[in-house]
C-alpha cells in the first residue's frame, strides 16, 4: 500500500557536471565552480491515499524532489518507485500513473475552459466524446461550470489555478504532483484549492503537495516531509512533529516572590531549565507533550499557595517546528 517509495535520492546541478572548463577558464587557472547539491540524501515514504506534504525554506530542494518522482530529472544517485513503477527503469508506466501541476498555471488562457480540457482529453485518447464528458465531469465537480465558455484570460487567478490542478486530472492519477499550487493566491482562492485537494485525497488519490504556506500543511495534510539542505530533517503527522518538541507552560504570578514555590511545582515535569522573568513575575518551561493538563497544573499552583495571575499550558505551532528543523547541519552523507 505504498504510493511512493524513495531511497538514497542525490542530484547535483552545476558547470562541473557538463563537461570541462572553457579552454579560456583553464589557462586562466580558474577552478570549474563545484556543483549544487540540491538533494543530498533524501529517503521518502508515502501510503496510497492522503495528502503528503513537502516542505523546506526555499532551495531546499522541494521541487527537485517532485521533478525526479515525475521522471522529469534523472538522479544522480539512489532509487524511486511511484506507483510501484521505478522512475527510472519505467518511467512511461509512471508518467501514465501520475498527474502534475507546476507552480504556474500552464493552461492556454486564449482558449475556455472546456476547451483547454477538451483538447487534453483528446491528448489523452480518450476520443471527442469521452473528452467531452470528462471535460463537463471535471468543470461541474470543482465549481468551474459557471464560467466553463469563457476566455481563461478573464478568470481569476484563483479559477485558472484550479483549473490547472483539474487539467492534470483528465486522466485520473494514481498519484497526484502539487508543486506550489495556491502560491499568490488570495485566501478564498487558497481555501478553494485546498477544498480541491481534500476532495482528492477522500477518492483514492494520492497527494504529494510542496507548499510554503504553514498552515496550509497543518490543514490539509495527513504526512509532513520537511527537507533542509537537499536532506529530509524531519517526517511525521502534524500532531506527531508538534509533539516532538513537547509543550511549554507559562505562569504569571501575583507576586514574584512565588516564583521560587513555582519552579518547585514543575520541578518533576519540565524537560529543561526553566526561564525566569522576575520584572515580569513570569517563569517558562518546556514539557513533554501530554505531561500535565492545564486544570492539573493550575490545582498544583493552589496546593502549593502559588497565586497566579495567568497560567497557559501551549502546544507548539508547526512554524515552530519547521525553524527547529530547517538549520542546515552539517555531517550530511556522502
Amino acid at each position: 500500500m505504498i504510493a511512493i517509495e524513495a531511497e538514497g535520492l542525490r542530484k547535483s546541478f552545476g558547470p562541473a557536471l557538463a563537461g570541462a572548463a572553457p579552454a579560456s577558464a583553464r589557462r586562466a587557472g580558474n577552478r570549474r565552480p563545484e556543483p549544487v547539491q540540491a538533494l543530498r540524501w533524501v529517503d521518502l515514504t508515502v501510503p496510497r491515499g492522503g495528502v503528503c506534504a513537502l516542505l523546506g525554506p526555499n532551495g531546499a530542494g522541494k521541487t527537485t524532489v517532485v521533478r525526479v518522482l515525475a521522471t522529469l530529472l534523472r538522479p544522480d544517485g539512489g532509487t524511486a518507485r511511484v506507483a510501484g513503477h521505478d522512475v527510472l527503469r519505467e518511467p512511461g508506466l509512471v508518467r501514465a500513473a501520475i498527474g502534475l501541476a507546476g507552480q504556474h498555471a500552464a493552461v492556454d488562457d486564449d482558449l475556455t475552459g472546456r476547451e483547454n480540457l477538451f483538447i487534453l482529453g483528446l491528448m489523452h485518447h480518450r476520443g471527442r466524446r469521452g473528452a467531452r464528458t470528462r471535460a463537463a465531469e471535471l468543470l461541474d465537480r470543482f465549481g468551474l461550470a459557471d464560467a466553463a465558455d469563457r476566455l481563461v484570460k478573464t478568470w481569476s487567478g484563483g479559477m485558472r489555478r484550479r483549473l490547472d490542478l483539474i487539467a492534470s486530472l483528465v486522466v485520473a492519477p494514481q498519484v497526484l504532483f502539487l508543486d506550489e499550487p495556491t502560491t499568490g493566491l488570495d485566501p478564498r482562492s487558497r481555501a478553494e484549492i485546498w477544498a480541491a485537494v481534500r476532495a482528492l485525497a477522500a477518492d483514492g488519490t494520492t497527494v504529494l503537495l510542496t507548499t510554503q504556506y504553514l498552515e496550509e500543511a497543518d490543514r490539509i495534510a495527513d504526512q509532513i516531509v520537511i527537507i533542509d539542505a537537499g536532506l529530509v530533517t524531519a517526517h511525521g503527522s502534524p500532531d506527531e512533529l508538534k509533539d516532538s518538541l513537547g509543550s511549554r507552560v507559562d505562569v504569571v504570578l501575583a507576586d514574584a516572590a512565588g516564583l521560587d514555590a513555582a519552579e518547585a511545582v514543575l520541578a518533576d515535569i519540565v524537560t529543561g531549565p526553566p526561564r525566569l522573568d522576575a520584572g515580569e513575575r513570569r517563569l517558562t518551561a518546556p514539557v513533554a507533550a501530554g505531561a500535565v493538563t492545564l486544570p492539573e497544573l493550575v490545582r498544583r499552583l493552589d496546593a502549593a499557595g502559588v497565586m497566579a495571575e495567568d497560567v497557559s499550558v501551549r502546544r507548539p505551532t508547526l512554524d515552530e517546528v519547521f525553524l527547529d528543523r530547517t538549520r542546515a547541519t552539517e555531517g550530511y552523507p556522502a
